[in-house]
């Protein structure tokens, strides 16, 4: 697109994002750090795995900022694969997505038992939480489907045609990936009882808005002609 193709709309709002993450790092550390450095699981202390955790977050949302900028100005992974190139970002965006859970549970297990919450209040919490997370999964698999929430339609234009999913977890709002699924996070925290983990799953869930305003939605003002 021709107004994407600019080093100004590459980096719009992308300072933000750096003073965010340069405020959520610390306070995510702060609440983590007390109940850090005294158990491990499979050979890595917990403080690895939570420096792992939270960097699989950053690396992720760095990666979508720069293809989705990258894509909307200059086509980049369209020139360089083609009709792939969608397939190409689904399989470099996946293993991404996915690394950012399976990280908190390795650190939830490493550090499990630090959370200092009653068991049956844990629990219950955990459940209540996972119900509305692994719903909203489903509907973006059922209604939404991968390609369009991996950004589709910074690829292909009928997705922008397409009208607004409304169904599932989508009719409760609007943005339910951003709003439901992560409470996917704090639900393995508070099962199996880590502090860190809880830490963790409250930065990447704040962080992932912080990618909303700074990345998604200006792609979007752009993208459907709001801007």
């Amino acid at each position: 697109m021709e107004a994407a193709r600019s080093i100004q709309f590459f980096f719009k709002r992308q300072p933000w994002h750096l003073v965010a993450l340069i405020l959520l790092l610390p306070l995510a550390w702060a609440f983590a750090a007390p109940a850090l450095g005294v158990s491990s699981w499979l050979g890595l202390e917990d403080e690895v795995w939570f420096w792992l955790a939270v960097g699989a977050a950053i690396v992720h949302q760095v990666a979508v900022w720069l293809v989705w900028r990258s894509q909307l100005g200059w086509s980049l992974l369209s020139r360089a694969f083609g009709q792939y190139d969608l397939v190409v970002w689904g399989l470099l965006f996946l293993p991404l997505l996915v690394a950012r859970p399976i990280l908190v549970v390795g650190l939830a297990i490493a550090n499990r038992g630090s959370l200092a919450l009653p068991q049956p209040i844990a629990l219950g919490l955990g459940l209540a939480l996972l119900i509305p997370a692994l719903y909203t999964l489903w509907s973006v698999a059922r209604y939404f489907g991968i390609p369009r929430a991996i950004g589709g339609d910074h690829f292909r234009s009928h997705y922008r045609t397409m009208p607004l999913v409304q169904q599932g977890a989508f009719a409760w709002s609007g943005n339910a990936m951003y709003v439901f699924a992560f409470l996917g996070l704090w639900a393995i925290a508070l099962l199996i009882g880590s502090q860190a983990a809880l830490a963790v799953a409250l930065f990447q869930h704040a962080y992932v808005w912080v990618h909303f305003y700074c990345t998604e939605a200006p792609d979007m003002d752009l993208l459907y002609g709001q801007d």
